[in-house]
This record gives C-alpha cells, structure tokens and sequence, in this order.
C-alpha cells in the first residue's frame, strides 16, 4: 500500500517499543558495516531515511550514499576489500535535469549510491531532507531530524520521536533540516503531486554489465542519448 502524505497540522509523540529499538539498532550494524568499508579507503558516506532518523519499521531499508563523485574502481573495492558481495549494478537518473548516479545493491535491503557527475544543491539536500547520519553519528546512536515520504517532519526524542507535518510549514522544516527553504517546497511539490497522479518511474535506469565499469556505462549512454549528453554538459 502507498505511502500517502499527511496534511494535517497536529503534531504527536511516538513511543518506540522494545523491538523496534532492537531493529534500530541492527540496521545501525548493517549501515556501519558497509560505511566503515567505505571510509577505510577514505570514502565518506551518510546512511538517508528511516535509518537516519530513527524510525524504523520491518522491511527499512539501509541506504547508504555518498555524496561527492567517485572512481567507480575504489568504491568497489573497498567492497570487495571487505568481503561484502554485490548483487546488481546500476545506472540510475530519476529525471532528464537529475545527476547520474550509480547504484550498487548489497542486497534488496542494502544499497550504496554515489553521483557520476556533480549535483545540483536541490539534488544533494534531498538527502538532507530526509535525514541522514555519518558514521560517527551511527556510532554514538546518535539520530538525526528528517521527513518521511507522509511529508512528516520527524524529530528524535529520548522516547522514541515526534512527529508533524510539514506541508505548510515549509520555512520551519527548513531551519530545523538545515536546508533551503526552496528543497523543502520542491520535495513537497514532488511528494504531493506523486500522491496525485501516482509515481512516473525514473528517466534512465540501466543496468552495468559484470565486464562494463559505471564510467564506461555512462559513456555508451551518453553516445546514445542527447539528454544524458546535455546533463553531462552541464
């Protein structure tokens, strides 16, 4: 069933129970595992969504994503170095103005993502938005404040967290997100428009072939088609 916004200006208090800490508090190892991989060959890395911000539920998943352009080579290495086996490989672009990026899948639960091209401040305070954690803060249990996909600003409490929604209140989500005002509205232009007409699917999601490297995916994109072209440009 479909995540839908919620629009109400009500706020209230979530309790965590017991199991759902236990689950916070694996899916903490899980991302931990894979960032300190990452960071061993100096990559840095946050862990985004319901990870981040702490609530979790069965079936979260860990995203791990970072945030800067990578050699496709080192990432994978770094993996490889790690003995954490890749299922699947791909080239991902949610729309023709979107960074590239390429996504590598753990399993159908862990993902590792990074830009093949630089983003816009837009595209990397989607992050931002909902909530993300660097490895130091998943070590100190330490989680952070972020919006869920019901448009639900959710902030940590010693409890469990409190949450409000923040359609309307766009301006204040931003300064306790430490984004732009113009991210907020633009996810929540997004978010409710999908609720409206359903989800459109991605512009480019191609899979990279175990004897392609990502660079050499994108090239062979690029040659084919005039928008990967452009964006590449710009």
């Amino acid at each position: 069933m479909a995540v839908k916004p919620t629009k109400s200006p009500d706020s209230r208090e979530v309790t965590y129970t017991a199991e759902r800490w236990r689950l916070l508090s694996e899916l903490h190892g899980k991302a931990t595992q894979v960032m300190e991989a990452l960071e061993s060959f100096h990559l840095r890395s946050v862990v985004h969504g319901s990870v981040a911000r702490g609530d979790v539920k069965a079936g979260s998943d860990v995203d791990v994503f970072i945030a800067e352009d990578q050699i496709s080579f080192l990432v994978e290495t770094a993996l490889e170095k790690a003995q954490i086996p890749v299922s699947s490989r791909l080239i991902v672009q949610a729309t023709p103005t979107y960074a590239m990026k390429a996504h590598i899948e753990i399993t159908e639960q862990i993902t590792v993502t990074f830009p093949l091209m630089e983003m816009r401040r837009v595209e990397r305070e989607f992050y931002r938005f909902g909530g993300e954690a660097n490895l130091g803060q998943l070590k100190a249990s330490i989680r952070v404040p972020g919006v869920d996909k019901r448009l639900m600003l959710i902030e940590p409490t010693e409890k469990g967290h409190a949450e409000s929604s923040v359609i309307g209140r766009e301006e204040f989500a931003a300064k306790i997100l430490g984004i732009s005002a113009e991210t907020v509205r633009d996810r929540v232009h997004t978010l409710l428009k999908r609720d409206n007409v359903g989800r459109t699917g991605v512009f480019v999601k191609r899979e990279v072939a175990p004897d392609e490297t990502f660079e050499l995916a994108l090239k062979k994109l690029s040659d084919l088609n005039p928008a990967v072209r452009r964006r590449m440009k710009k």
